[in-house]
């Protein structure tokens, strides 16, 4: 399974870059305006509606990411969400977290918030760093270099 790390990792960076994209400066990060539903709505999964024995309505994925948001932003736990905000309850956020990160939504809004970003011009490559959290590096991998000594030259050999 996913970790939760991993799931709040992703969501975390996508965060980040949503503040970015909306100029970071908005007094409650967490609010998900037209402009960025734009983006975001179109990327989660539909969810059908039962036809017999349906239930509850299912709570409005906006609501429910904008308290995805918040959790992340404020650094409360789950079943912290207060209720009364009308992101619906801890649980109903994380849950949807983990199936939109199982359904793969949070690395195609992670593509497409770059690619908004690259064509805003607002991403400066040179000071990009790639690490293995993105590009796996194998340990002797075909094509890989061998390291050169550091030694000054060969100690002779003791058992000749």
């Amino acid at each position: 399974g996913t970790s939760v790390w991993a799931l709040n990792g992703c969501a975390w960076m996508s965060a980040r870059y949503l503040e970015a994209l909306m100029g970071g400066s908005r007094a409650k990060p967490w609010v998900v305006d037209d402009e960025l539903w734009a983006i975001v709505g179109p990327l989660l999964p539909q969810a059908p509606r039962r036809f017999r024995y349906p239930g509850r309505p299912r709570l409005d994925d906006r609501l429910v990411l904008q308290g995805i948001l918040f959790v992340l932003h404020t650094g409360i736990g789950w079943e912290h969400l207060p209720q009364e905000l009308g992101f619906g309850s801890g649980m109903t956020a994380w849950r949807r977290l983990h199936a939109w990160h199982a359904a793969g939504v949070w690395s195609q809004l992670h593509v497409a918030l770059l690619e908004r970003l690259q064509r805003a011009g607002e991403i400066d490559w040179s000071r990009a760093i790639v690490d293995a959290s993105y590009v796996q590096a194998k340990k002797g991998a075909a094509g890989s270099a061998r390291v050169p000594s550091t030694a000054a030259a060969r100690a002779p050999s003791t058992t000749s």
